[in-house]
């Protein structure tokens, strides 16, 4: 049985193909695209993974949306008796309704002769992330949670999974959302774009939580788990605020009402300078979130007494307040997987069709490699097209069909302080380079992040640059143990290892860590090992191989990005192309 599931008509579109259970492909919309974000319907993602697959999407049997325009119906009708909203607002509703209707439609224009007979399915929102997060987590029992803006009339879900089935116990409703309340300070920092508010966890930790009582009167801590916003601060319940994607990049009007400059200060320009005063309402809004976010765990604990905990939707990327489950909850093991936001409701949503047809659940998410690979023939036109431009400069190009070789001579380059583009194997699922489509540094060198953004990132100076550690060798650098595969969790860096690897510790002694395991990674775990051989230090600096685009996808992309930059070296495959090289 194949079964498709798409995020669509969103930010984050995406694609992935289950087959008997399994996971065979997954993709967001925007690595084909080339659009950070990529709002619509994600006919190139699903395209990938029918052609991964070895199917025609007549050969799928289910598609599965992580949307339900019919969830919470009565709710939604009764909120709007009680409030009349805009009538704005109820008409871009149902003009929505209509778009997302229409998916039969998307899939006759975008694969014409290729005529899908199969059913549709709409799957809640945050049933999808929930389902994301547990059915393809380890445990085999788990709390799961699921946090983000809003999906289908809702902000928040949580309930609890055992062996093959998942239940929810409760929701919080429209319009109070611990998500609208982040996004909301985001904007009022002077960071409008779609996904900003990774901008504000980097900032955070520059400030003070001055301002923590003024966030507890935007939020307020309810009994049994819950929050609600203080709606005097914001417009989002009571007018239509603008989501609108042009050319596929999404955005989304201001969330926040001009009693919110009263009470934390004038909103600052994107082109303003940061201030203190900035600072603390970063640190001040990450401290509230973190506790409403505990709040709801505690509560949960309470109730159902697990020791493990599924977290999924757009809050779970809040890497910072993951890192410190273990120490305010009672959960030990905690699970993110790898596209925790909305292009993950695509997994979710399919593995709840395929448990709905009488499917086992057979598969696990220990790896993020679900996308495009591309092998020797693809990786050699590239650098045939790219010949002139490699001709022009002092380019050399080699090939080292040796694995260990070819890592032993990157690890040189990245130990001798250069920028290397590290390209192989399939590309990663989800919002992070974990090491298949990633730039590769020395952590060592105190002015690598001045370096980095200086040949190629050139981003804000306060957001930190994470660190790849072989998995056995996590708990002699950090302050906790365990896998954190995905890059999901902030730790402290042990105090006496924070000098030996400056370029990837933050300002208050953190770093948003990745382990890697040999089984997950092997060519890449290679790599840092033979890193290691050559420093005594087990970790890379890990970033994203891109320069104000999304992440590279395929070798032509990658060979762009290379040479429209300052990065010395790139290893695409086999192959090294190197910037004068000797």
């Amino acid at each position: 049985m194949i079964v498709v599931g798409l995020n669509a008509y969103h930010g984050d579109a995406s694609a992935c193909l289950l087959r008997d259970g399994e996971l065979v492909a997954a993709a967001e919309e925007e690595r084909f695209r080339r659009i950070k974000h990529w709002a619509g319907f994600p006919a190139e993602a699903l395209r990938y993974c029918l052609a991964e697959a070895g199917a025609r999407l007549a050969d799928v049997d289910h598609i599965a949306l992580n949307s339900d325009p019919n969830a919470a119906f009565w709710r939604r009708a009764l909120y709007a008796a009680r409030h009349r909203p805009d009538p704005s607002l109820v008409v871009d509703r149902l003009r929505n309704r209509r778009r997302r209707a229409s998916v039969r439609a998307e899939l006759d224009m975008h694969f014409p002769g290729d005529r899908f007979a199969g059913d549709i399915h709409r799957v809640e929102h945050h049933l999808a992330h929930l389902a994301s997060a547990f059915l393809a987590s380890p445990f085999s029992s788990a709390a799961a949670v699921s946090v983000d803006g809003f999906g289908d009339f809702a902000s928040a879900a949580w309930g609890v999974g055992e062996a093959d089935d998942l239940r929810i116990d409760g929701r919080v409703f429209f319009p109070h959302s611990l998500g609208v309340f982040y996004q909301a300070i985001t904007q009022h920092l002077g960071f409008p774009h779609y996904g900003d508010e990774y901008k504000v966890m980097g900032l955070a930790p520059y400030g003070a939580p001055t301002l923590l009582d003024e966030m507890r009167r935007i939020v307020r801590l309810e009994p049994g788990g819950a929050f609600a916003l203080d709606l005097s601060f914001f417009r989002h319940h009571r007018e239509k605020i603008a989501y609108r994607w042009q050319g596929g990049a999404p955005s989304v009007g201001t969330l926040y009402a001009s009693p919110l400059a009263a009470l934390l200060g004038p909103a600052r320009a994107p082109h303003e300078p940061l201030t203190q005063r900035h600072r603390d309402i970063a640190r001040s809004a990450q401290a509230m979130y973190e506790e409403a976010l505990f709040h709801l765990l505690n509560a949960l604990h309470d109730r159902c007494g697990m020791d493990a905990l599924a977290l999924a939707g757009g809050c779970a990327m809040n890497s910072v307040a993951n890192g410190r489950i273990r120490a305010r909850t009672p959960f030990r093991s905690v699970y993110v997987q790898a596209a925790a936001g909305d292009a993950g409701g695509a997994l979710g949503a399919a593995l709840v069709v395929w448990r709905r047809q009488g499917g086992a659940r057979r598969f696990v998410m220990d790896r993020a490699d679900w996308g495009p690979s591309f092998g020797a023939p693809q990786i050699a036109r590239a650098l045939e097209g790219a010949a002139p431009r490699l001709a022009a400069g002092a380019f050399t190009v080699s090939t080292i069909e040796d694995m260990n070789e070819l890592c032993r001579r990157v690890a040189r380059a990245v130990a001798d302080g250069k920028v290397v583009g590290w390209f192989q194997g399939r590309m990663e699922w989800g919002p992070r380079a974990l090491g298949q489509r990633s730039i590769v540094c020395d952590p060592r060198r105190a002015d690598m992040k001045q370096i980095l953004n200086a040949k190629i990132k050139r981003r804000e100076s306060f957001r930190p640059f994470a660190p790849s550690i072989l998995s056995e060798f996590a708990a002699e650098w950090f302050e906790e143990d365990g896998a954190v595969p995905f890059m999901t969790e902030v730790h402290q860096v042990r105090a006496e290892k924070r000098a030996l690897i400056p370029a990837v510790v933050h300002v208050d002694g953190s770093g948003r860590l990745q382990t890697v395991a040999r089984h997950a990674n092997p060519r890449y775990h290679a790599l840092i090992s033979a890193f290691r051989d050559l420093t005594g230090v087990p970790i890379v600096l890990n970033t994203s191989f891109n320069e104000s685009e999304p992440i590279v996808c395929a070798p032509q992309e990658a060979l762009d990005c290379f040479l429209r930059t300052n990065m010395d070296l790139l290893a695409l495959g086999d192959v090294i192309v190197e910037r004068g090289g000797a």
